[in-house]
């Protein structure tokens, strides 16, 4: 009668060859990549919102361009907004000031300009999707590293009860429940991955798009040499495309 409160987890690990170890010890390596990949995206993304959020508001509050890269030379640059505008506001002067000397700053300025925002909003993107990777291929294979452990821990049993010669239900419906301790750790450690993923992908899918549209107007503004408030109108439509975008 004391037979069934023995059995768990802990009798599962002992009662398992080094198959089913190995595959505990990948599902907890999976898990606890998951958690930190999840903890320090977050993280990263919070942080990040809220310093782009502040630069915008600072930007479309700003007088001229000038004002804008004054700000930036004295706090640096946080975020993809910011790291854009200064990279692009760079290409302007450099281009201005030394023209096409290499390869890379061939055409006009505007081109270059063009091929420097480019380079930059690709640089953020590969950034913003940095680890997701990983985190959408635990979110898929736990799952199934969880049932190969369930499979294998069964089919010992199996083999265990066949050759003691008990296959009364109370001798196979224990050893199997065990087994079955497996498929609930991989699905325990795929579900969290699979829902961080979804919310990190649609973000990264609200501030790509918001960037873009940025980018869009900070080329406009350096091309045509104009102050924000000479551009008042347009910049009040603009401010307002990236809040759709993010709606």
């Amino acid at each position: 009668m004391t037979e069934p409160n023995t059995l768990g987890l802990a009798h599962f690990l002992g009662q398992s060859d080094a198959v089913g170890k190995t595959l505990l010890a990948i599902l907890v390596l999976m898990s606890v990549t998951s958690w930190v990949l999840i903890a320090t995206k977050g993280l990263t993304q919070f942080f990040r919102k809220r310093r782009s959020e502040a630069f915008l508001s600072f930007f479309w509050n700003a007088t001229s361009l000038d004002e804008v890269q004054a700000e930036i030379t004295t706090h640096g640059v946080h975020e993809p907004f910011a790291h854009l505008t200064a990279h692009s506001m760079h290409a302007k002067a450099h281009h201005r000031k030394y023209g096409a000397a290499k390869l890379a700053e061939a055409g006009s300025e505007q081109e270059f300009l063009t091929r420097t925002i480019k380079k930059v909003l690709d640089e953020e993107t590969m950034q913003l999707e940095s680890g997701l990777t990983l985190l959408a291929t635990i979110g898929a294979t736990a799952p199934f590293v969880g049932l190969f452990g369930t499979v294998w821990g069964v089919y010992h049993a199996l083999v265990a009860i066949g050759m003691s010669g008990a296959g009364t239900l109370d001798k196979v419906a224990g050893p199997v429940g065990e087994a079955l301790i497996m498929t609930g750790l991989g699905l325990a450690v795929a579900i969290p991955a699979v829902m961080a993923y979804n919310w990190m992908a649609r973000s990264n899918r609200v501030l790509t798009a918001k960037l873009d549209a940025f980018a869009f107007e900070l080329m406009s503004f350096l091309t045509l040499g104009q102050t924000l408030r000479q551009g008042a109108e347009p910049s009040a439509n603009v401010h307002a495309m990236p809040a759709r975008a993010g709606a």
